[in-house]
């Protein structure tokens, strides 16, 4: 399996000797394209609705939950990057930690995963972009084949584990509601909101 792994990672990675006109591309989704899931939470957030914002409490959760679960494996089962053992194409800089799993494909489709649940036609751009973010983790070098999948299945679980909680459990969403009731208290005397907010999160 070890091996199948590695002859993956070869192949793709291999990419950037031979299609070398995409390293750009790949080196801005492997270390730049997570802000855009960081300025769409921001976004989603202050768009202020009652529906988004239980989206990112939701989303914020299930993160903190998938990066506590990769903390956990890295230490007990810990796994060399890619360039510490092999001879590679490493287009980034990155520390010789913990390969397995993937925090950057954790975080990428935790995110995406719980949009995914919330509005569908965005939530496919979204993992789209994720997806895009886990496979050049593997082209620039710094991860195996089977590191991103592990981070991506540990995204979706703990999203779609944080949303059935949410959904099935009345203390977690009163619990839920009364975090963004108090926020929102502060929130309202610094900035109030306008008529067209008020009508919009009755609507959702």
């Amino acid at each position: 399996m070890l091996q199948l792994d590695y002859q993956l990672f070869q192949i793709i990675n291999g990419l950037a000797g031979s299609v070398s006109f995409l390293n750009p591309l790949m080196r801005f989704l492997a270390q730049h394209a997570e802000y855009l899931f960081y300025i769409g939470v921001i976004i989603y957030w202050f768009i202020r609705t009652e529906s988004n914002r239980r989206m990112i409490v939701e989303a914020l959760t299930a993160a903190c939950i998938g990066l506590a679960i990769s903390g956990l494996i890295g230490d007990f089962f810990y796994r060399d990057r890619p360039f510490v053992t092999h001879a590679v194409f490493q287009l980034i800089q990155h520390p010789a930690n913990a390969s397995f799993p993937s925090d950057h494909a954790i975080g990428a489709f935790v995110i995406a995963t719980t949009i995914w649940l919330f509005r569908k036609k965005e939530g496919r751009l979204w993992l789209a972009l994720a997806a895009c973010i886990a496979f050049s983790r593997i082209w620039t070098g710094v991860h195996y084949p089977s590191d991103v999948i592990a981070g991506a299945l540990i995204g979706v679980a703990a999203a779609a584990g944080v949303h059935q909680v949410f959904v099935k459990s009345r203390f977690a969403q009163k619990g839920q509601l009364v975090g963004i009731r108090l926020y929102e208290r502060i929130e309202h005397k610094i900035w109030p909101k306008t008529k067209d907010n008020v009508r919009e999160a009755h609507r959702t």
